[in-house]
């Protein structure tokens, strides 16, 4: 029996508690609701009448129920956008539900949806959006922080805990406009204090960083590491999709796309519902690509989610389950070059487990190395799942896949990034056997899981 040899140590930076947790439920629904509902806009300009905020068959339960039937582990819901209307009763405005004839003014959505959240077995989370139309100190930079501090203390106090705390660095005033200056170190530090478990997420994190785009679509490489000082938020920032290979801190990507053209519901847009196809793809790109996936669905007037909608979530998660539900590696026998000391505990067949703490795992000067599946029996696959075990970092820089076909081997694919979970798809083969080649390592290669899929016929 070989000797029992060290652990690998962490290649930094790596992932905190909460951002482990929040790269773990792959799957988070925004619900993007207020004002623009009823006027049809996209950005409103804080001019809005509440009493035209009267959703009268309203259900929080009902969007809570299709992120849970659709596979979501957490639902983010914009408390407050641009146009400054609050769907809870803030004591910072009369701008607010307190104003609208929805349930005669004594309503508070974010308290409903965050209780039915919870019901759903959801963890919630909040957007407050810095930019505020309605807000007459907006521009008076140490008045307006003040309050916003305030209003955003209602939402982490009042609401149980969050998951993820939500902002963006958005101002559309234009050249003439009034200028503001967030003071998001006083905002971050607030969320700390009182909400310690949520992540914090804007174009620079610090904790989830924004792709860079609103289609969905994460890049190669992409690399959960950044040079977090160099990012601001509402900043171009240079490596804003792909991260830094170098980066200085743990700061993964969130990838933010609509399931409608618009984030807010509208009647004209009930054919464009993205399809079940359309949705794979952005999965593909963003799950599949070391990301997280952030998936807006927008209420109606009525105050539901559109029947379409609610459908097409479903029928979702119905192909993804079609495609993942069975691991064809299963029964596989596993084999690997180099392994740690030779000791089983960091042998091939641990990347079978499915367990993310276990991993194939390289001796510390390694760099590179291969690890070979060979099936019980011949089958026909078109995907391979690969996972870094990343509460350890994240190390590859280069890799290839290899199948082996009728007796001979040829490269199905390769790509740069791993990640917490890297899915590369392929023309479908009999597989015989199939061989991962990591070619560059940030540090020694270590891989806590490799699966084998096949998209239905």
């Amino acid at each position: 029996m070989a000797a029992r040899v060290a652990p690998p140590e962490p290649c930094l930076p790596i992932p905190s508690a909460r951002q482990l947790a929040w790269q773990r439920r792959e799957l988070i629904g925004f619900v993007h609701y207020t004002v623009n509902a009823f006027t049809g806009r996209e950005w409103g300009d804080g001019s809005e009448d509440p009493a035209i905020f009267n959703p009268l068959q309203l259900d929080a339960r009902q969007w809570a129920r299709a992120f849970a039937a659709g596979g979501f582990q957490m639902v983010i819901l914009t408390c407050k956008h641009h146009d400054g209307f609050c769907l809870w009763p803030s004591a910072q405005t009369r701008h607010s539900v307190a104003s609208s004839p929805w349930q005669g003014g004594r309503g508070d959505l974010v308290r409903d949806f965050s209780e039915a959240c919870r019901a759903e077995g959801l963890d919630f989370g909040v957007y407050l959006s810095p930019w505020d139309r309605n807000q007459a100190t907006y521009g008076d930079s140490p008045a307006y922080n003040a309050w916003y501090l305030a209003q955003l203390r209602e939402l982490l106090t009042h609401y149980g805990p969050l998951g993820e705390v939500w902002f963006d660095g958005a101002c559309g005033e234009g050249p003439n406009g009034r200028r503001q200056v967030y003071d998001f170190p006083a905002y971050h530090a607030l969320v700390r204090e009182l909400q310690p478990g949520a992540c914090l997420f804007s174009d620079a994190g610090p904790d989830v960083r924004w792709v860079g785009n609103e289609r969905g679509y994460a890049s190669d490489p992409n690399w959960s590491t950044l040079n977090r000082d160099t990012f601001g938020v509402g900043a171009t920032n240079e490596g804003q999709t792909t991260g830094h290979l170098d980066g200085t801190h743990w700061v993964p990507a969130e990838a933010d796309v609509s399931i409608r053209p618009g984030w807010f519901y509208h009647a004209e847009e009930d054919d464009q519902v993205k399809s079940v196809a359309q949705l794979l793809e952005i999965y593909y790109h963003s799950v599949g690509l070391n990301s997280v996936l952030l998936l807006n669905l927008p209420p109606d007037q009525r105050g539901l989610v559109h029947e379409i909608d609610v459908a097409r979530l479903a029928e979702f998660r119905a192909a993804r389950e079609a495609i993942f539900a069975t691991d064809l590696a299963a029964g596989a026998s596993a084999s690997a070059d180099p392994v740690r000391g030779q000791d089983p505990t960091y042998g091939a067949a641990q990347v079978l487990d499915d367990n993310p703490e276990t991993c194939w795992a390289t001796p510390d000067e390694a760099r590179s190395g291969w690890l070979q599946l060979t099936l019980p029996a011949t089958r026909r696959v078109d995907q391979i799942l690969l996972q870094e075990p990343i509460a350890l970092g994240q190390r590859v820089k280069r890799f290839v896949v290899e199948v082996r076909v009728g007796g001979a081997w040829q490269t199905a694919g390769e790509g740069q990034t791993i990640g917490y979970k890297r899915i590369l798809r392929f023309a479908a083969q009999p597989v015989e056997a199939v061989r991962v080649r990591i070619l560059e390592s940030r540090a020694c290669p270590l891989l806590s899981r490799v699966a084998l899929y096949a998209t239905p016929l």
